[in-house]
């Protein structure tokens, strides 16, 4: 385990927000002064602060905000109620305004990844229409006190079997991504305990089930290292400052960068693109 991995970019981040807050007003000027803001080189500096504005994460979830979905030619109303809650995650419930209509219901396991569940957004947007949808809606551990006890994968799998049991018998379950392991580990132990409340379904989306069939570039690393590297190399500890001071974690910023770094190209092509189409207007 790396102790100072995390403190190094919480460093780094808070010498960098003087200058984003600094990018912020610039650009806030440049739009308000059109004289300025619309001419070539003010759009080009327009679109230079708000990069610099945006480099940056955020660690508080934006809402779903999910818009009125159509149900059978009716015009639906989303009311967004918590289900089931824990330290790490809540069970969220999307639930429409009108309890007459009766839809199977489906579990959606969100990535834990560094991501919200709101990159899911337009999937439970969609699914709406012809579900009763939840979905977990996993907290930041930066926030989550040592008191709470440690979450691994053993207790991922465990809340995942809780929030199977509080929907009920003849749910569905749909894991995207980085949660697919824990899924079918969860359904597999329901399934060997005759548990009453097993999915009547379960799909698993781009998640690493076989490592061995079409292997990525994650899945060589994972075999290239040993275990022990990756917990010296990208484990670190929640530095003094927040609630879950001390927690181990395997920080966020580091999962993105990782992403990013196997198509970096193409990262940073979008960014030029997006500074060359913000500078257009």
């Amino acid at each position: 385990m790396n102790p100072y991995t995390y403190a190094g970019y919480q460093l780094w981040s808070d010498a960098m927000l003087p200058m984003r807050h600094a990018a912020e007003l610039v650009g806030g000027a440049l739009r308000g002064w059109r004289e300025m803001g619309e001419t070539p080189q003010g759009r080009g500096l327009g679109a230079f602060c708000e990069q610099i504005a945006l480099a940056g994460l955020t660690h508080a979830r934006p809402p779903f905000d999910i818009a009125p979905v159509k149900v059978e030619g009716r015009t639906m109303r989303i009311v967004e109620d918590v289900a089931a809650s824990t330290p790490f995650c809540g069970l969220l419930h999307f639930r429409k305004d009108d309890a007459s209509v009766a839809q199977p219901r489906v579990l959606v396991i969100a990535p834990m990844s560094g991501h919200f569940a709101t990159l899911l957004r337009g999937t439970v947007q969609t699914m709406l229409a012809d579900h009763d949808v939840y979905i977990t809606d996993w907290r930041n551990p930066r926030d989550v006190s040592l008191m709470h006890g440690r979450f691994g994968f053993d207790e991922y799998v465990q809340h995942i079997i809780n929030f199977i049991g509080t929907i009920g018998p003849g749910a569905h379950l749909l894991a995207v991504c980085q949660p697919t392991v824990a899924a079918l580990s969860a359904v597999a132990l329901m399934a060997e305990d005759r548990n009453p409340a097993e999915p009547a379904s379960m799909t698993l989306m781009a998640g690493p089930i076989d490592t061995r069939v079409n292997p990525t570039r994650v899945n060589e690393l994972a075999k290239s290292k040993p275990i022990d590297w990756f917990e010296r190399n990208l484990i670190s500890m929640m530095p003094f400052g927040f609630a879950g001071a001390m927690r181990r974690v395997y920080p966020g910023f580091v999962q993105l960068g990782a992403f990013m770094s196997m198509n970096l190209a193409r990262h940073i092509e979008s960014f030029e693109e997006m500074h060359h189409q913000r500078a257009k207007g």
